[in-house]
């Protein structure tokens, strides 16, 4: 597995990492520490989590909250020393008027519980899951900044931020003498390049690592779905993904999914091997997220840098994906 520095900082991380937002919610503790232990003998260091991932992602009740980390936390064990732990805050967790958010009340309140759901004393890199409109971004960054000076955290990022969001935290930072945002985490795959518009040249400009989640569109590039065909039993589709069914609902999406599977196999690779190799190629990705639910799942990161693609390659599949 090969590593990478994350954005200018000197944290070197795996350029695929593990998404654990099925743990506690689509796979029980068993699954979900045969997946953590596949991935860390692949040579995957970053693992990825959130205090929202659990049942009550699509129970509604936000007190099922934290499953995700509390399997980890358990898990973990003597592990823990050779991955680089990251998770997120803003999802509401609770039923209180303070529950979600990035007050510093809550960011203060809400890392406490990670830290002990995870098990750990420190979170390698803690990250503002969406930006809040409803909270000046000084307070957020003043809050994340005593966290890094307290021990608790060691590198502070974003996830969902667009451009100005990040330059403008950014900015601030550099105002207050603060920590900055060493990365942030936006969706990135052969078939969703909206962040190539200026996201990613920002990120490649200034330095940020993009730490990039679906980079296989959530199971359309891994070959799971057809039009036409009932979605497999156990799939994101099947449990009714809301991102995904949206996707799904627009037929241009399977049909470059075809015709990359078509390019992929002329060439004697996978589409799912394609289309990481793909993403962790581009400018400014630090590593790409996957989110896996089985252990065998995560054979294609295996040997992604024999997947070399030349300006031809690329022009082809830029043809086909427009």
């Amino acid at each position: 597995m090969q590593h990478r520095r994350l954005g200018q900082t000197g944290l070197k991380v795996s350029v695929v990492a593990l998404g654990c937002m099925a743990f506690g919610r689509w796979i029980d503790e068993t699954s979900s520490e045969r997946v953590f232990d596949a991935a860390v003998d692949a040579g995957i260091t970053l693992i990825d989590t959130a205090d929202i991932y659990g049942r009550g992602m699509d129970s509604g009740d936000p007190t099922q909250s934290g499953e995700s980390e509390m399997i980890l936390g358990r898990i973990m064990k003597e592990k823990r020393h050779r991955i680089i732990l990251a998770t997120k805050v803003n999802g509401r967790v609770g039923l209180g008027p303070n529950d979600y958010g990035l007050s510093r009340y809550h960011i203060m309140k809400t890392v406490e519980d990670s830290l002990q759901r995870l098990r750990t004393d420190v979170i390698d890199l803690y990250q503002v899951h969406r930006f809040d409109p409803q909270t000046p971004i000084e307070e957020t960054l003043g809050a994340l900044d005593d966290l890094i000076h307290q021990g608790k955290v060691r590198y502070i990022g974003c996830s969902n931020y667009a451009a100005w969001q990040i330059a403008k935290s950014r900015g601030i930072s550099t105002q207050y003498g603060f920590n900055k945002f060493v990365s942030v985490q936006p969706a990135y795959s052969l078939l969703v390049r909206d962040i190539e518009k200026e996201l990613l040249p920002f990120c490649e400009s200034e330095g940020v690592g993009a730490i990039v989640y679906s980079p296989l569109a959530r199971g359309i590039l891994a070959g799971k779905y057809q039009a036409g065909v009932a979605p497999p039993a156990g799939s994101r589709a099947e449990m009714k993904d809301r991102s995904l069914v949206t996707m799904l609902a627009k037929g241009e999406y399977l049909q470059r999914a075809e015709k990359l599977q078509e390019f992929a196999l002329q060439r004697g690779w996978s589409l799912p091997r394609l289309a990481l190799a793909w993403v962790i190629q581009r400018a400014g990705v630090s590593s790409a997220i996957m989110g896996v639910s089985k252990a065998d799942q995560l054979s294609v990161v295996t040997n992604l840098e024999d997947i070399q693609l030349n300006g031809e390659d690329l022009a082809v599949i830029d043809r086909i994906c427009e």
